[in-house]
């Protein structure tokens, strides 16, 4: 038994060395278990989904403007970002005004609707946008999301043999208890992370390519009056946008110091 319980604590030490990432610019280590090639290729074909389900603008000059900007983040991004080569990057424009989203997924597919980009009506307010969702995939969120839910899976089922022998009524309380705690203890929390470390990384990632970063703190201001009310915020997956642009505030003079330097190298 001694020497079971020892194989079995040197397979989680394995695992958890083999799926550790250091986040860019926050330094922040994470857990990765899946390989990101796998990872590419299903966001790959759920791209291929999106785009033949929603309509593709045909605005040639709406995916020239994501297209030109992405790629200026790139340019800068990739080199320390752990990011795909600029050419396996993909860029399209959904036709929908009333979404106002944007996304990137592992392996270079970046998706922008048009409601978000009616909103941002700078360039330098869409690339707070798109330098945030470049930042997703450059720490690796979805990864670390999958991982996380694997290890509460995990969880969950040593939370149910240990209740195995009791009655009925105390498993179910416990079960609920257990989903509730990781769906508030961490879940949610671990989202509202990733995004304030989105912001800030996307915040440096754009200043660094010559955006100027108050334009992060603009848009998130005109997302807030455009908002309607909505649920508190531990109990969402984002930030309220009141702590965001509060935070963005105290990340602008770093980003200010990124941004003279690029445009002083020019």
């Amino acid at each position: 038994m001694i020497f079971k319980n020892f194989r079995i604590s040197l397979l989680a030490v394995f695992l958890v060395l083999a799926g550790c990432y250091t986040v860019p610019e926050t330094g922040r280590t994470t857990l990765n278990f899946m390989p990101e090639d796998l990872l590419s290729e299903q966001a790959a074909m759920a791209f291929a989904e999106m785009t033949q389900e929603v309509d593709l603008s045909k605005d040639r000059r709406r995916s020239e403007r994501v297209e030109r900007i992405a790629t200026r983040i790139l340019r800068i991004a990739i080199p320390t970002g752990n990011l795909p080569p600029l050419e396996q990057w993909e860029f399209v424009v959904f036709e929908d005004d009333e979404t106002i989203n944007a996304f990137a997924m592992p392996g270079g597919k970046v998706g922008v609707y048009t409601g978000i980009m009616n909103l941002a009506k700078t360039d330098d307010q869409l690339a707070a946008i798109i330098g945030h969702e470049i930042a997703h995939v450059s720490a690796r969120h979805g990864n670390e999301r999958i991982s996380q839910s694997m290890l509460i899976a995990a969880g969950g089922v040593a939370a149910g043999v240990a209740v195995k022998d009791e009655d009925e009524e105390t498993k179910q309380a416990v079960m609920l208890a257990y989903g509730v705690g990781a769906t508030l203890g961490a879940q949610l929390p671990f989202s509202r992370l990733h995004e304030n470390e989105a912001d800030e990384i996307g915040m440096i990632y754009m200043a660094r390519a010559g955006y100027h970063p108050a334009a992060a703190i603009e848009f998130w201001k005109l997302m807030k009056a455009n908002a309607s009310s909505g649920v508190a915020e531990f109990l969402s997956t984002h930030p309220s946008h009141n702590t965001r642009i509060e935070r963005l505030q105290k990340l602008l003079p770093r980003a200010m110091n990124e941004y003279e330097a690029a445009i002083s190298g020019r």
